[in-house]
């Protein structure tokens, strides 16, 4: 059974996978250098006004792709004022590619911050964010997106997270567990810090993007990644921001969109059910 990294009684996914589903994943392996990070340079980490982080990554010259609950406060639940989000393209050992501070975002219509973890929230859990400036850097090149991926196909994940902040960390294999109610299942290693992370597919040897991750849950005490089934979302996001939305409309004056400053109060970050 599949029990999500908020919920600790109830389940939104009836799965039962047979342990040998994570034989073939290989490990995580941190991009340190410029060789090992060739390729990689837009994948960025995502800093919340300095008070935590997540993983986005270029679709676009002037777009960047993440999940939504990046994009809220934990503490308050307040959506956070993007313009204190900045993108760090390829970020390495204190130095990025690019560095872009967010001018617009959008996240889907049907996001619901507050609600309980299910897999509408998951699947809804995407935002797009528009670059001030489009990122022309001919070391940092969009990636191109691609149909959903099916059960048993392989996959792989670059992240940052909170034990490998400046660096990201490319894992090649793993794999497609389920898909259900536009939700995927995968065997990805994701930690705090991963969420918005690019899922890829390999199809043809290039690496396009099938997915965020948007949580870690558990089935049969081993570690899983959750993200959306990207294509229909990421439509809808395109449509928004062609149709002027993604303004930050501030919130009223006594709230706290940043919180005091901890990773605890932030929504970038993952939170087990135990501290929840």
């Amino acid at each position: 059974m599949l029990r999500t990294f908020l919920i600790a009684s109830q389940c939104f996914f009836l799965c039962l996978f047979a342990s040998s589903a994570w034989a073939g994943d290989t490990a995580l392996k941190r991009l340190n250098t410029g060789d090992e990070g060739r390729g990689w340079e837009a994948v960025g980490r995502l800093d919340i006004g300095g008070k935590g982080f997540c993983t986005g990554s270029l679709v676009a010259p002037n777009l960047v792709l993440t999940a939504a609950h990046c994009l809220f406060d934990k503490a308050s639940g307040a959506r956070i004022d993007h313009s204190r989000v900045e993108f760090q393209a390829g970020l390495r050992n204190g130095r990025a590619s690019a560095y872009r501070m967010i001018r617009r975002a959008v996240i889907h219509p049907d996001y619901n911050f507050s609600g309980k973890v299910s897999a509408e929230r998951v699947r809804n859990d995407v935002a797009l964010l528009e670059l001030h400036h489009p990122i022309r850097n001919t070391t940092v090149k969009p990636f191109l997106t691609d149909a959903r991926p099916r059960k048993g196909d392989e996959i792989g994940v670059v992240s940052y997270a909170h034990d490998r902040s400046e660096a990201p960390s490319l894992q090649e294999v793993c794999d497609v567990l389920a898909r259900q109610q536009g939700v995927l299942v995968m065997s990805c290693n994701v930690d705090f810090g991963s969420s918005g992370a690019p899922i890829f597919s390999f199809r043809d040897g290039a690496p396009r993007i099938v997915s965020v991750v948007s949580a870690k849950a558990e089935v049969e005490g081993l570690p899983v990644s959750l993200g959306t089934q990207l294509e229909a979302p990421l439509a809808l996001l395109k449509a928004e921001l062609a149709a002027g939305k993604g303004v930050f409309q501030s919130a009223a004056p006594q709230v706290n969109r940043i919180g005091a400053g901890t990773r605890r109060n932030t929504g970038a970050k993952f939170v087990s059910s135990s501290n929840d």
